[in-house]
């Protein structure tokens, strides 16, 4: 138990004092980058064209939030939890190589410098503000493709307004080296605005 409290504190020195070098993390959370090109080299094969395949899909309905100017709409009513699936991939016909590993933000840029870990858009919960998954993933919609899928469950609160924030993602292929991202390591960088609505 004690042991276990020692590496509590230890994680948690280590995110306050900005000491640990962490990637989506360190976009806005354990330091005042505003995207991952502040580590990360945009150098891969992955265009942002017809065969990328970026998308919030809502979990109960199967439909894309996406809208015709390729923002992304998440309308939720207050208390209530709203599902969608982060899709990020490459149709795999298309690609010279698939992408290997594809890591994902989502944060309110205007919050990046404050003093909260959180930098969501106030008034919004999350579960699952950024990560990283192995492709492999299988989703009807895209069945020719090398893709992540994750769940994120986002919900607004009493206090929650109208809001904006970024959707970025990165598809990847190779090893990072640790200190030097740009290092051993393919990687395309794409953006998106999700738009959060209250509806009532």
């Amino acid at each position: 138990m004690l042991h276990l409290a020692f590496s509590m504190l230890a994680a948690i020195i280590l995110v306050v004092t900005g000491s640990a070098a962490a990637s989506p993390p360190a976009v806005g959370i354990i330091g005042n980058s505003r995207t991952c090109l502040a580590c990360h080299a945009d150098n891969g094969p992955w265009t942002a064209g017809p065969d990328l395949i970026l998308d919030l899909i809502d979990k109960d309905t199967q439909q894309s939030l996406r809208q015709p100017d390729g923002s992304f709409l998440l309308t939720a009513r207050r208390g209530t939890a709203v599902t969608a699936l982060a899709v990020i991939g490459y149709r795999a016909a298309a690609a010279e190589q698939s992408p290997r590993r594809n890591g994902w933000i989502m944060l309110d840029t205007t919050a990046i410098g404050g003093a909260s870990l959180s930098k969501f858009a106030p008034g919004w919960e999350i579960n699952l503000p950024y990560g990283c998954r192995i492709v492999g993933d299988k989703l009807a919609a895209y069945p020719d493709a090398a893709l992540t899928t994750a769940p994120i469950t986002i919900r607004p609160t009493e206090t929650a307004m109208n809001a904006e924030v970024s959707f970025q993602a990165m598809l990847t292929s190779g090893e990072a080296v640790k200190g030097q991202a740009k290092s051993g390591l393919l990687g395309n960088y794409m953006e998106r605005t999700l738009h959060l609505r209250v509806s009532n």
